[in-house]
């Protein structure tokens, strides 16, 4: 058997608006500045998973944190975008850079 692993709670389902938190820890983060402050809708709950921000800098990873697949609008990411209205990014972001929309 597989020992059970300590997991934050799942705070967002598929639909929900969210917005990416907008900070500048220092180090390497997961989560790419230009999405930051942005809104998008949930997609998929990927499953929980240690944080990788957390191991690279020599910590567990503990806990689990809810990985969520996110769908944005380009023209809500990029000011100046001039593409179809209907294009889409799809991100994988942890639990801890969203907030409810």
């Amino acid at each position: 058997l597989m020992p059970q692993i300590a997991t934050a709670p799942q705070r967002f389902n598929p639909g929900d608006h969210v917005r990416v938190r907008r900070e500048a820890p220092a180090g390497h983060v997961r989560t790419p500045a230009y999405i930051m402050d942005k809104t998008g809708a949930i997609l998929r709950v990927q499953g929980a998973f240690r944080n990788p921000e957390s191991i690279a800098y020599g910590g567990d990873g503990l806990p689990a944190m809810p990985l969520y697949l996110v769908r944005f609008n380009q023209g809500e990411i990029w000011d100046s975008y001039s593409g179809p209205q209907n294009d889409t990014l799809s991100m994988d972001l942890f639990d801890h850079w969203l907030e409810p929309a």
